[in-house]
């Protein structure tokens, strides 16, 4: 059985309790690898590393770790198809969204911020005739970052490339339940020249080695994505050390579409934003409000569409969706559609396992799910389902919808389908969500804040934001 090492002083090695935990194989349902079960002693050897390094790397000339930063994204897109190949493997997703989606974007997080750091720049104001005020922007030492399992290298590296291109070192832990793209990212900075505790990968269980990082004394930031119940703890933990923090967590997220919108896209986009990656993306939309004259028309498009999307083998490029991460968050979705009948909804497709043959018949699979009728205010619609499950529901006028947009007590991202620009812009204004896409998901530009509202989260990553998350600002007052 493979074994994963940590990565800690440049150097892979084993956890210092010499146990493991089991890494299943979401396809499966086997276990196909060991991962480190890392405690507080590996986190404090990587701390300790990454706080030796923290002088030498911070005071290199900005142009020497873009290098290094780009010779990783580099060797990323070298090493695309085996890293998009054991991300699938992981995680349960198709290989060819991997290929298509998750391994370029590491790569690109990499490029991104390789360049941004060589134009990130501070402000100056002339007070008067004899003062001036001017901005310094410097790293603060020893960076925590804490990534999830839904897209794992692709958000590993949103979080690591800035801490690194801004002059941090950096102790990370990917999620247990993922580690594999991590682990071999650790080989390819190695092949890349990192220098030594500079960056430092420590995997295990988040109450554990997660816990460690946030709770370490020379850990001056944290960046977490996950669970909002996750990031509560961490904000209870890390508030009263005055440590920075950044926390993105959970969605429910709107998706309103209105009858002016262009149906044909909207119908497509929809099946994407609601499904893709099993639905589980933080940004997926999972209550579809649509306006009543159109209601019945786009719901049977919709659940015709969905009815014949194909669940199977991640390694096929038939494959639509795959099987979901891991057999506890299997069963969470599967008790959530139970909850929905008990709640009064309809299944109107799917909402049954998936069983395939062969080497595939234990695992994860689930049909996507559409429900409609329920309540706004139920649990099926204000909690954070994660998984292939959308609702629908829907509305007579603009007011309305906005008020069932803004109904939950999450406010990470929503989608408008209107041709009404007046129309778009009135509810992109008063929606209570981080990004709002109109006529349009998940299209992204790196140099743009990512993060989400109320109960989504705190801070902002993405472009200038994130540099300036992973920096510290110093006025300075001189009077000549």
């Amino acid at each position: 059985m493979f074994k994963l090492k940590n990565y800690i002083n440049g150097e892979l090695v084993d956890p210092v309790s010499g146990e493991y935990i089991d890494n299943y194989q979401p396809a499966t349902g086997k276990v196909y690898s060991l991962i480190p079960r890392s405690n507080e002693r590996d986190v404090e050897q990587a701390v300790s590393a990454a706080k030796e390094a923290y002088p030498k790397w911070s005071s290199m000339r900005t142009e020497k770790r873009s290098k290094i930063l780009q010779r990783l994204s580099d060797l990323i897109e070298q090493n695309l198809d085996e890293l998009a190949l054991a991300e699938s493997k992981d995680n349960g997703k198709p290989v060819w969204l991997a290929k298509s989606v998750d391994i370029p974007r590491a790569r690109d997080n990499f490029a991104f911020f390789a360049s941004a750091i060589k134009h990130f720049a501070s402000e100056s104001h002339r007070t008067s005739d004899s003062i001036i005020n001017f901005t310094t922007r410097t790293p603060i030492g020893v960076a925590g970052c804490v990534s999830p399992w839904n897209l794992p290298l692709y958000l590993f590296s949103w979080k690591v490339a800035p801490a690194l291109a801004a002059g941090n070192t950096v102790v990370a832990k990917p999620s247990e339940v993922t580690p594999m793209t991590a682990y071999k990212l650790s080989e390819l900075c190695i092949e890349a020249g990192f220098p030594k505790g500079v960056f430092n990968i420590v995997h295990g269980l988040g109450g554990e080695a997660g816990n460690a990082i946030v709770e370490h004394k020379d850990v001056k930031m944290v960046s977490f994505t996950g669970g909002t119940s996750t990031g509560a703890h961490i904000a209870r933990t890390a508030a009263p050390m005055f440590k920075k923090l950044s926390l993105e967590l959970g969605g429910k997220n709107p998706n309103v579409i209105f009858a002016d919108c262009d149906f044909d896209k909207a119908l497509k986009t929809t099946l994407n934003s609601s499904f893709a990656n099993q639905g589980q993306i933080c940004l997926c939309g999972s209550r579809i409000y649509i306006e009543r004259s159109i209601y019945e028309k786009f719901r049977d498009a919709f659940v015709h569409e969905v009815s014949q999307m194909v669940v199977g083998d991640p390694m096929s490029d038939q494959s639509r969706m795959g099987a979901l991460v891991s057999k506890p968050h299997f069963e969470k979705v599967k008790g959530y559609i139970e909850l929905a009948k008990e709640e009064g909804g309809t299944i109107l497709t799917g909402g049954v396992e998936v069983k395939l043959e062969g080497e595939l018949s234990e695992g994860w699979y689930l049909r996507p799910t559409v429900i409609e009728g329920l309540h706004e205010q139920c649990r099926t619609n204000q909690e954070e389902i994660f998984g292939p499950v959308v609702t629908l529901q829907p509305f007579d006028n603009e007011e309305e919808a906005l008020r069932l947009a803004n109904s939950t007590g999450y406010g990470l991202a929503s989608t408008i389908w209107t041709q009404d620009i007046s129309k778009a812009h009135r509810m992109a204004d008063k929606i209570e969500a981080g990004i709002v896409w109109v006529n349009c998901w998940l299209v992204r530009d790196l140099r743009t804040p990512f993060g989400g509202m109320k109960n989504s989260g705190v801070g902002r990553e993405g472009g200038w934001e994130a540099l300036k998350f992973f920096t510290e600002a110093k006025n300075v007052c001189i009077k000549y």
